[in-house]
């Protein structure tokens, strides 16, 4: 397939520049990039390689000096290119139906033109929607249903009672539903508190693999719309994550916290149970939240604090051995001067 660029820039809401009639057939990056083939820059960090790259065209925000290329001005250069890929990637035509070697209760039902791969087991009552692909060693419990338009990728486990949204897409190894980490002690032992809840996920999330959302002990856990889940997250029970959140790999949330719309948790986050994250809160890298975070702030550190404080904290810390050095200097003088007056 190719396009000109003014045809691109008409497909993502953005403005040719230069010589629109240029004909792309690909997308890279600005060091792969060849001839026939568009790049971005969307970080200045890598406007040096702007100069180098062997593209046809690139995509760059208003004002950013191109060397004269012919260029496709967005306000967002990286969502542009998102929507310039997502035109060249060929979408495989997959077989419909039910294939062999798949085991589904007759008791389920599968909408139409939905692809049920072999070594898939779907148990009676659950519902798969239309045009949603199972791939092969996917679990679907009892009674739990999937909507339309969902890619669920190998060995993914889809416990009873998941109610799965529309254009969802869950990666391989994830487990949707399994028993919230709940017990009750007594006498120095551990009893088992059964988990009667069930898992909530809507519209247009998308999980990745190796992922863990649990089940809620009473009612449901919650991963509301839009949402994005990295590869090797813990979401423990009846936890509920607020719309388009980004919690990235390794962050693990406690039983019943609450998360507001738009946070971001970064790569190995913490969260203690039973909080309250605030709207469009950021928490950084290895943070450990032990505590209501208050919307709209952006926190670091363990125990966080707001990020200000935290890297005032920081520098502060990395004085400690001069100003320990200096007390025990003005210890020993105040010492001396004492023994002197005596």
């Amino acid at each position: 397939m190719e396009k000109t660029l003014q045809e691109l820039a008409e497909s993502v809401g953005g403005e040719a520049e230069g010589d629109a009639r240029v004909r792309i057939k690909g997308v890279a990056g600005l060091k792969e990039a060849g001839a026939g083939e568009i790049t971005f820059l969307a970080n200045m960090k890598y406007i040096g390689e702007l100069a180098a790259t062997r593209a046809s065209a690139v995509i760059a925000a208003p004002g950013i000096d191109v060397g004269g290329r012919p260029c496709l001005r967005a306000k967002n250069p990286y969502f542009a290119f998102a929507k310039v890929l997502k035109l060249f990637v060929l979408k495989r035509k997959l077989p419909g139906g039910v294939m062999g070697g798949a085991e589904v209760s007759p008791e389920a039902h599968v909408g139409q033109d939905a692809a049920i791969y072999p070594n898939v087991f779907v148990e009676a009552g659950a519902k798969i929607g239309d045009r949603s692909v199972l791939y092969p060693g996917v679990y679907v419990g009892e009674g739990s249903s999937i909507g339309a338009d969902c890619i669920i990728y190998p060995n993914v486990v889809v416990r009873e009672g998941v109610k799965i949204g529309d254009r969802v897409i869950i990666h391989g190894g994830t487990v949707i539903g399994g028993d919230g980490f709940g017990y009750a002690t007594d006498g120095g032992k551990h009893f088992k508190i059964p988990q009667i809840g069930g898992v909530v996920i809507e519209d247009d999330v998308e999980i990745g693999s190796n992922a863990t959302i649990d089940r809620g002990a009473l009612g449901d856990t919650i991963i509301r719309r839009g949402t994005k889940i990295d590869n090797l997250v813990q979401i423990a029970h009846n936890v509920v994550v607020g719309e388009d959140s980004i919690i990235v790999a390794q962050a693990g949330i406690s039983g019943s916290t609450e998360l507001g719309h738009h946070v971001v948790l970064a790569g190995q986050v913490g969260l203690v149970g039973h909080i309250k994250i605030g709207d469009g809160v950021q928490v950084g890298a290895q943070s450990g939240v032990m505590n209501d975070l208050e919307a709209g702030r952006i926190y670091t550190g363990s125990p966080a604090y707001p990020h200000m404080e935290f890297m005032r904290m920081q520098a502060a810390l990395r004085k400690l051995p001069e100003l320990r050095k200096r007390v025990l200097e003005l210890e020993k003088k105040l010492e001396k001067n004492t023994r002197t007056e005596e």
